[in-house]
């Protein structure tokens, strides 16, 4: 079946959207941030040791660093809940939920396909 043969609400479209974004989001942040929450003086295992691996010291996040990726995580959750409690799910077909669950992970592809198309 194809995600258009679920008629899914404007709001529950933009929670999943913005749950991508948040996601997104998350994941671009942590990339920059140092591997260490806390400040760690690093270590290193020399190329001989069963499992070789090094890291540098770091004086851990930053207090912004650490509020900013708790709002995203927070974020992220009280989306993750919206989506997953939205009413929209009590009147999906049984046995169709899990096929319905990802189309809407997919629909917001297909809508920016179809705005492209349009504007072309």
């Amino acid at each position: 079946m194809a995600e258009n043969d679920f008629n899914f609400p404007r709001d529950l479209r933009e929670a999943q959207r913005d749950l991508h974004q948040t996601h997104a989001e998350l994941t671009a942040l942590g990339k920059t941030l140092p591997w260490s929450v806390e400040p760690h003086e690093g270590w290193a295992r020399p190329k001989d040791h069963w499992c070789p691996s090094s890291r540098p010291a770091t004086s851990g996040w930053t207090e912004e660093q650490k509020s900013a990726i708790a709002a995203l995580r927070a974020r992220a959750l009280e989306l993750s809940i919206s989506v997953s409690t939205h009413p929209f799910w009590d009147s999906v077909e049984t046995g169709r939920v899990v096929e319905a669950r990802m189309a809407l992970k997919r629909a917001h592809k297909a809508e920016a396909e179809a705005d492209a198309a349009e504007a072309a």
